[in-house]
């Protein structure tokens, strides 16, 4: 199965709210596609699969798409973390979360991992001083995370960063505002990464901890999915 490439908004609309997809968000998902989209009745929306079946295929296709992986990758990355010790599920989310185009738009140098993409299969990001241009590798702790010095290069990734680090700056002081110490914006970097905001050099710590993982996934579904 090849990647999603259609249009983002009627993904949002079937699964919710994806941030590595699209900033877009659809806070009414009762109506049917389209400008003059119908209401949709409650009993209209039964599909003829099981509640617990489509319960755990939606929650599949939420990784998938949130990721923008294709369905043979994220099988293989199931495997891959079933090989491992512990719990299949969060091992599955630490790999997605690893992946160059994840880390790019995490640090914030992209606005969605699909931009990230673009970004590092155009030859902009540098691994470890090495020029890495496929998005699918996964980064490793210590692993440092650059711009190609290139002016064009460095002129795209330091102008999405500056946007970002706008809406860092703005969310930390209205957190400092009303006291809130832990918050699940998507502007804000995890405790995996670390960035120089100077040189725009960013370092991959540690595997993602659960609660800095963007998407609201029931991951054991995914693994439910995949074991039956």
């Amino acid at each position: 199965m090849v990647r999603y490439t259609g249009p983002r908004i009627r993904i949002v609309r079937r699964l919710g709210l994806l941030p590595g997809l699209t900033r877009k968000n659809i806070k009414n998902r009762t109506k049917t596609p389209g400008q003059h989209g119908k209401i949709v009745l409650a009993k209209a929306k039964r599909s003829s699969l099981s509640d617990d079946y489509r319960e755990r295929l939606l929650e599949k296709q939420k990784l998938r798409f949130n990721y923008g992986v294709t369905e043979k990758q994220l099988v293989a990355y199931y495997k891959e973390a079933k090989r491992k010790t512990g719990a299949t599920g969060s091992l599955l989310l630490e790999l997605l979360e690893a992946r160059l185009d994840c880390v790019v738009y995490r640090l914030g140098f992209a606005s969605t991992i699909p931009a990230a993409r673009q970004i590092i299969n155009h030859g902009h990001v540098l691994v470890n001083n090495r020029l890495v241009d496929i998005a699918s590798f996964v980064c490793r702790k210590g692993d440092l995370i650059s711009i190609r010095d290139k002016a064009q290069s460095r002129r795209l990734i330091e102008d999405n960063f500056q946007v970002q680090q706008q809406k860092r700056t703005l969310i930390e002081r209205r957190m400092k505002r009303v006291n809130l110490t832990k918050s699940r914006f998507h502007s804000l970097l995890p405790s995996h990464l670390k960035i120089d905001s100077e040189t725009l050099v960013g370092q991959f710590l540690s595997q993602v901890k659960r609660k800095d993982v963007l998407v609201r996934i029931n991951e054991l579904k995914v693994v439910e999915y995949y074991s039956r």
